[in-house]
């Protein structure tokens, strides 16, 4: 995750080396661009959304736009479309998003523009031969026998659940302390540690725990069983007495996630045909998962990568563009 962190930062410097893209720009309207401020692109802290932003801005960048790509917090950034010093961030993620999309979405600034189509999963996750020595897994209550299995010195005589960085937000905690589990949330220090600790448990055949999300290149590199924590449905968030824990809200696991796009309520009007593209922009997980080992396992450069599935996928895209231009 450094690493594309790294690169994320030079992708402004990167801007200067729209003109020398191969193909022609798609779009020759007098009208467009309608304006010469750059589109102002939201990017976050994992590799599959530095690939969504970047595949968006670089097609914008044919389209005659400016863009710039500006490192934003997942939390943070909602400030910033609100105000507009972001333009648009393309891969919100419904189930981990927390109040800041209803308050941000609430002040009449920003908007959804559409669902961006990748197929998700999230949740706590397991190295499958960890399953041996915690028997009962993939049901949550087999954790309840094998906080000494995944005990480490700073959580006796708790059990460790390996959780998001904490500036992706608290969730895990939540649930393990709604469902009463002897375990403490150990944040990590970002995808790349998580990973990490990922490989090494396959490696060296250790328990591990922790919390992850699907689609991810790592996850084809070795075998994984995903908690079955409770399911979770509306009323475990408003009714105690659903679910194992009569006192408490929250005991239950993590909703199926929709991946969708926001944007600042302006940027209709400054750029409204980037706006319409932006809304027509698809991106899948089939897409995304090829990129991402190019870039976090093979060590290529992101702006690279990109580029060269753009240029290789201009009928997945194109079409999104004419229908915006129309």
């Amino acid at each position: 995750m450094q690493q594309s962190i790294k690169q994320a930062a030079l992708g402004v410097a990167g801007l200067a080396m729209a003109a020398s893209f191969a193909l022609a720009p798609v779009a020759q309207a007098g009208s467009v661009p309608e304006s010469s401020d750059p589109i102002k692109l939201a990017i976050n802290e994992w590799t599959g959304q530095h690939i969504t932003t970047h595949v968006a801005g670089q097609i914008l960048e044919r389209m005659g736009y400016n863009v710039e790509y500006v490192i934003a917090g997942y939390f943070p950034q909602f400030q910033a479309l609100t105000d507009g010093t972001v333009s648009a961030s393309l891969e919100i993620w419904s189930n981990n998003i927390g109040d800041q999309w209803d308050n941000a979405k609430a002040t009449g600034q920003v908007e959804h523009i559409g669902n961006l189509g990748v197929d998700t999963n999230e949740g706590w996750l397991y190295p499958k031969h960890m399953e041996a020595d915690c028997p009962g897994l993939p049901d949550w209550k087999a954790l309840l026998d094998c906080t000494e299995l995944l005990g480490t010195p700073e959580t006796f005589p708790n059990g460790r659940i390996l959780v998001y960085p904490a500036d992706w937000g608290g969730r895990s905690a939540a649930i393990i302390e709604a469902l009463e589990l002897p375990y403490t949330a150990v944040p990590a220090g970002s995808e790349g540690a998580l990973v990490a600790e990922l490989k090494s448990a396959w490696d060296r055949k250790s328990p591990l725990v922790l919390m992850f999300w699907a689609p991810h290149w790592v996850l084809a590199e070795g075998e994984v069983g995903w908690v079955a924590l409770p399911k979770r449905e509306p009323a475990c968030d408003t009714d105690p007495s659903w679910g194992p824990n009569p006192n408490a809200t929250g005991d239950c696991g993590v909703a199926p996630a929709i991946t969708f796009k926001v944007a600042w309520k302006g940027m209709a009007d400054k750029w409204p045909v980037a706006y319409k593209f932006l809304k027509n922009f698809q991106l899948d997980d089939e897409d995304q998962i090829p990129m991402m080992a190019d870039i976090d396992v093979h060590g290529k450069d992101l702006e690279a990568v990109v580029k060269a599935w753009v240029d290789a996928n201009e009928a997945k895209w194109k079409p999104m563009v004419d229908a915006a231009m129309m």
